[in-house]
C-alpha cells in the first residue's frame, strides 16, 4: 500500500471513531470500535471494519450501522477535503473471536502437560 493510502486510510479511520463516539450515541450500539480501513486505489470505496465487545448483539448492532451508513458518509465529506467522499462499507472484524479460540487451545494443550 503506498503511503498516501495509508495516510487516507489513517485519517478515515480517525474521523469515522470520532462520529460513533460524537454522533452516534446509541447506547443499543454497545462498544463499537474501527480496528481497521481499507481504500481502494482509486478512493472511491472505503472497507471499515469494525469490532464489537457483545457477541450476542454483533448482528443487531452491523444492522443498524449499516443503516446509518450515509449519515456516516454525510458526516465524513464535511470532516475531510477530498474531491469526493468513498463509499463506506462496513464489516464485523473477528479478529478476537480468532484469538480467543487460539488461546483456549494453547490452555488446553498445556493443562494435558501438567
Amino acid at each position: 500500500m503506498s503511503y498516501r493510502l495509508e495516510k487516507i486510510s489513517s485519517l478515515i479511520k480517525h474521523e469515522i471513531s470520532l462520529i460513533f463516539l460524537h454522533k452516534l450515541q446509541d447506547p443499543t450500539l454497545g462498544i463499537v470500535t474501527v480496528t481497521n480501513v481499507k481504500v481502494s486505489p482509486d478512493l472511491k470505496i472505503a472497507k471499515v471494519y469494525l469490532s464489537i465487545l457483545e457477541k450476542e448483539k454483533r448482528d443487531i448492532t452491523m444492522e443498524k450501522v449499516i443503516a446509518v451508513t450515509g449519515l456516516i458518509r454525510s458526516e465524513l465529506a464535511s470532516r475531510i477535503r477530498m474531491k469526493f467522499t468513498p463509499e463506506i462499507k462496513f464489516f464485523l472484524d473477528d479478529t478476537l473471536d480468532y484469538v480467543e479460540k487460539i488461546e483456549g487451545l494453547l490452555k488446553k494443550i498445556h493443562e494435558n502437560d501438567n
